[in-house]
């Protein structure tokens, strides 16, 4: 998978200082373990090299890249280290020059549209925007991306669980770095755990996955109507829509015309992103049924099931 596209669906890249480099492959054990299998280690240590290294060979799933990169040597120490890609704080054309040539996948930090424009004179269609909230946050990256068409943006810096999901709902914004999962005394104390739980919390805020509605399988429609009836008397709650599939009772309750999805019926689990929410679900184990995905015009996946049933009832993805 292109590692963008990669980094677009894990929507959140835990960026890390490490000072001893055997710390490294516990911490991003304990990242992945919390549903993040991806990182940036940055080049602020003298451990990053080698720590680069360690995860590279114990942990090969792990999307990792190379932060805070200011010289081509030290691009070339990180690629050959084992990064999948190379992270600079701004935009130095040597060093983005130099990348591409070696055809290493690289994000420079662009501030403002005069580096935006730089970048796309080198043929970059994605940039890290740093420091996020200290250059004016989501407001100036959406004043800055509406003459730029294609280009996304992977802040950095500022964020953190109160902002993640505002940025993340800016479609021009591919995904965002942060640091408040991977605290330094949680590290300094070798507290793995505490990583693995954060990071987990990170996922479930970031994907916010909620129950939409219900849907009770019938044999047919009359009965459908019978049931749904019922189920408006003792809800309190009106017949909403009655579709070719079923009758709504409110928003909550879909009452099936037929032998459905799932043994009972099915669960609409309402998500901010279904492409995001299937890729983290599918590092869980679970597997998609891509025939009954469909999509936005502009492409995003808003309806996927799930080929597993819990409890006799099937589980569909709703971008909400």
């Amino acid at each position: 998978m292109d590692m963008l596209k990669q980094l677009s669906l894990a929507g959140l890249v835990p960026v890390i200082k490490v000072k001893h480099a055997e710390d490294a492959v516990p911490l991003c054990k304990a990242l992945k373990n919390g549903g993040l299998p991806v990182a940036e280690i940055t080049f602020r240590t003298d451990a990053a090299e080698e720590a680069i290294r360690l995860v590279h060979e114990a942990l090969p799933e792990v999307l990792l890249g190379a932060g805070t990169v200011l010289t081509t040597e030290q691009a070339d120490r990180a690629w050959n280290a084992g990064a999948g890609y190379i992270v600079s704080p701004g935009l130095n054309p040597e060093v983005v020059k130099h990348c591409i040539a070696k055809g290493y996948p690289v994000l420079p930090g662009c501030a403002n549209p005069s580096d935006v424009e730089v970048a796309l004179s080198l043929g970059l269609k994605t940039v890290k925007f740093f420091p996020a909230e200290a250059l004016g946050g989501l407001k100036l990256i959406k004043a800055m991306a509406a003459p730029y068409g294609d280009l996304k943006f992977v802040p950095t810096g500022g964020i953190n669980e109160k902002n993640l999901n505002d940025y993340l709902s800016f479609p021009k914004i591919a995904a965002c770095g942060g640091s408040w999962m991977v605290p330094d005394d949680a590290i300094e104390n070798k507290d793995w755990d505490k990583i693995e739980a954060l990071a987990r919390e990170a996922v479930n805020l970031m994907l916010g996955l909620t129950i939409v509605h219900v849907g009770i399988n019938n044999k047919d429609a009359d009965t459908a109507m019978k049931e749904a009836e019922k189920l408006s008397l003792f809800m309190g709650m009106p017949l909403c829509r009655n579709s070719e599939k079923g009758v709504f009772v409110g928003s909550q309750f879909e009452v099936m015309k037929s032998m459905g999805r799932g043994t009972h019926g099915h669960l609409a689990i309402g998500t901010k992103n279904v492409d995001r929410a299937k890729w983290h679900l599918e590092q869980r184990g679970f597997v998609f049924d891509e025939e009954t995905a469909t999509y936005t015009p502009d492409g995003r996946m808003k309806f996927i099931y799930a080929k597993e049933e819990i409890a006799g009832f099937g589980l569909h993805l709703l971008l909400m």
